[in-house]
């Protein structure tokens, strides 16, 4: 997980319908996210070939207006390297996912203190093979209570604004994740040609936090309109 830092006026269009922006003690983030589904399956039927494939996706954070303590994230692009997973996305949560070349590679060291471990996703788009490339070290631990890495991971549901207005909001359940401070990374990203150019200085700039989060069993519930 990148995190940046971002005015929030430049994410006020984005927000959907019946939500506003979460903040962190008045700072408004967004993130990309980089992660591997193992054994997903859909409505509980395993599709073969599509259980086992990496995601990177840009997000950032908001809360339902009415119910502020429903935290949850909407996505600006999800990119994956299956076209059925995207199809399926986009047809039944009209989430913004395209369809691309993937690779990653997870490799471990033990050592005192935790060892290390180094985590690499990469995505062909616009002609060109983009990559981010994380080192962390120590043990994982539970974020601390109130810290903005609790903040980061600890989101329970997606918001998708819809076609034709209003906004979908659909559960995910996952244990609490503990995570570990990266010592080192390399965001390698022709940001404008993925994201888009209004994308482009925020990401360009340093990141706030890098963090590596432990996965988990996660289940995605059904959507709701609001």
């Amino acid at each position: 997980m990148v995190n940046f830092q971002v005015d929030p006026k430049l994410l006020a269009a984005q927000v959907p319908r019946g939500t506003e922006l979460d903040l962190f003690d008045g700072k408004a983030f967004l993130s990309i996210v980089a992660f591997k589904f193992l054994r997903a399956t859909l409505l509980g039927i395993p599709v073969p070939f599509h259980r086992d494939f990496a995601e990177v996706n840009l997000r950032f954070y908001v809360r339902r207006t009415d119910h502020p303590d429903r935290r949850g994230v909407v996505f600006i692009r999800e990119i994956a390297p299956r076209p059925l997973v995207s199809l399926v996305a986009r047809w039944v949560y009209h989430e913004k996912y395209v369809t691309a070349p993937m690779r990653h590679r997870v490799c471990e060291t033990p050592g005192e203190a935790g060892g290390q471990i180094e985590v690499e996703y990469a995505w062909k788009l616009a002609r060109r093979w983009h990559r981010l490339w994380v080192r962390g070290a120590g043990e994982p631990r539970e974020p601390d209570p109130g810290s903005v890495e609790q903040f980061l991971v600890e989101h329970h549901w997606g918001y998708s604004a819809q076609p034709h207005g209003g906004c979908l909001e659909y559960r995910v359940d996952h244990p609490a994740w503990r995570v570990r401070s990266a010592v080192e990374h390399k965001l390698d990203c022709d940001i404008a040609s993925v994201y888009g150019s209004p994308w482009a200085e925020c990401l360009g700039q340093a990141p706030h936090s890098v963090l590596l989060a432990e996965g988990s069993p996660v289940a995605v519930h059904r959507g709701f309109r609001l």
